[in-house]
């Protein structure tokens, strides 16, 4: 609708907006560039994160070797320097100040480190050795004598990926008590293992390609090392567990025992005592708890993280073998129960050792109180005597100061006579004197006994 000058239409655009709005549609319509806004810091680190660790594409054959190393903090960052000296040895750039996963070409292959909080893996894929499935390592592989390990070795695998090879060549490579075959990718690949070390010291892996991409086979190897890593880190909360748990049992008989004590103890010397070794036990329920809470937690992390793996690696069980998700729920689940039930009676015993001290410490305050009060009590009978003692002084105090201004005044009484003034007899004038010199010392020391009660009064 128009708007008609000099009317009073409600609906009349003002003409700045007019021409904001005009604005604002000519940027639209002619593309107008969007503004730069001011940017988290950690904006870079959380996009970067999603694409830190890419599967790397994986052409078939080939031979992967994967090394994982306990590392503290310390070992970590030595770490760190050491695989910088050895890029730049090798002329390439090594890891950016603060990055914590790096990769690098080695050999025929690649060379990938990671670095987690308490591990760092090595990981490289060469050229595999047609003629000898797990047969000697494969030549150029880095982990010579130049390498350097970081920490202690905890996960070290050896996988070897394959087109088809005939069954009767692969399966004697295993022990078949342990062996576990799946399909995986709906088909695509299969992959077997025993969970078990060769000669070597390493896991074997054998993973047999049917018609998987190069980039579904890199996911494929990738979840597998992950697998073995986790399920390996997972398993140390159980030896965590196994050490706490004679610990624990004699935390219970102990607490069991104080507990019965606690029926016939009596006395406040004897509660304390109780209060003493309640307090000593629970310090050290409380030291192994807090000890063992990173370890725990640990071993719940990596756990679901097996769980994930499992579950992205759509494993299905072959005719009459054995699936990875089968052997590892038979005692990896196991295990986190048993990590759980050592928590649980933690927990449980630190409520009971609470509930426990409280009540001896309410039975600790209830014997004081009664000491303090019978404290009290004899303290108010020493001060009512004290008080009958103040007054009886007072008391012989007045007869006292009464009887030696008696005896000034009658020497002066007798000086007076002496000179002739007209007084009565001395021995007259002091028996007058002293009725009234004792009301006035009396009421003097009173005044002053009521003076002290009132700033006493106006202290408190």
């Amino acid at each position: 609708m128009p708007v008609v000058l000099g009317s009073r239409n409600r609906h009349a655009v003002p003409a700045v907006e007019r021409k904001e709005g005009l604005s604002l549609e000519k940027n639209l319509e002619t593309g107008g560039a969007l503004p730069t806004f001011r940017a988290s810091p950690l904006r870079q680190r959380v996009l970067g994160e999603v694409h830190a660790r890419p599967f790397r594409p994986l052409l078939t054959p080939r031979t992967v070797l994967h090394y994982a190393f306990l590392t503290n903090s310390d070992e970590a960052i030595s770490d760190k320097e050491w695989l910088k000296e050895f890029c730049t040895s090798r002329g390439v750039a090594g890891p950016a100040d603060g990055a914590r996963y790096h990769t690098l070409e080695f050999g025929e292959g690649h060379l990938s480190w990671e670095q987690h909080a308490e591990f760092t893996t090595y990981t490289w894929n060469g050229s595999a050795d047609l003629d000898h499935l797990f047969g000697a390592p494969p030549a150029g592989h880095p982990f010579g004598a130049a390498f350097r390990a970081p920490g202690e070795l905890l996960v070290a695998v050896r996988l070897e990926l394959r087109d088809e090879i005939d069954e009767s060549r692969w399966r004697p490579t295993f022990e078949e008590g342990s062996l576990t075959v799946s399909s995986l990718e709906r088909g695509q690949a299969t992959v077997a293992t025993d969970f078990r070390q060769d000669g070597d010291g390493l896991s074997r892996f054998l993973v047999l390609n049917h018609s998987m991409s190069d980039v579904q086979t890199g996911a494929i190897v990738q979840r597998l090392l992950e697998l073995e890593t986790y399920r390996t880190l997972a398993m140390l909360g159980l030896f965590e567990a196994n050490t706490l748990s004679p610990d624990i049992r004699k935390f219970e008989i102990e607490l069991a025992a104080l507990t019965e004590q606690m029926k016939t103890a009596t006395g406040l010397d004897s509660n304390r005592n109780l209060l003493n070794k309640f307090t000593e036990l629970a310090a050290s329920l409380e030291a192994g708890a807090t000890a063992s809470t990173f370890r725990f937690g640990a071993s719940r992390a990596y756990y679901e993280i097996v769980k994930i793996r499992l579950s992205a690696l759509q494993e299905e069980a072959m005719p009459g073998e054995l699936t990875m998700s089968s052997f590892l729920s038979r005692r990896l689940s196991p295990a986190m129960r048993t990590c759980q039930a050592i928590e649980d009676r933690q927990a449980m015993l630190s409520r009971k050792l609470a509930r426990a001290t409280n009540l001896l410490r309410t039975r600790v305050d209830v014997d004081l109180e009664q000491q303090n009060r019978s404290l009290l009590e004899s303290m108010n009978r020493r001060a009512r005597l004290q008080l009958r003692l103040q007054q009886t002084v007072e008391g012989l105090s007045v007869a006292a100061v009464s009887y030696y201004i008696v005896g000034l005044f009658s020497y002066l009484a007798k000086g007076a006579s002496g000179y002739g003034l007209p007084l009565p007899q001395p021995s007259v004038t002091t028996a007058i004197a002293v009725p009234v010199v004792v009301l006035f010392i009396w009421w003097t020391v009173r005044r002053i006994r009521a003076h002290h009660v009132k700033q006493d009064k106006d202290d408190l």
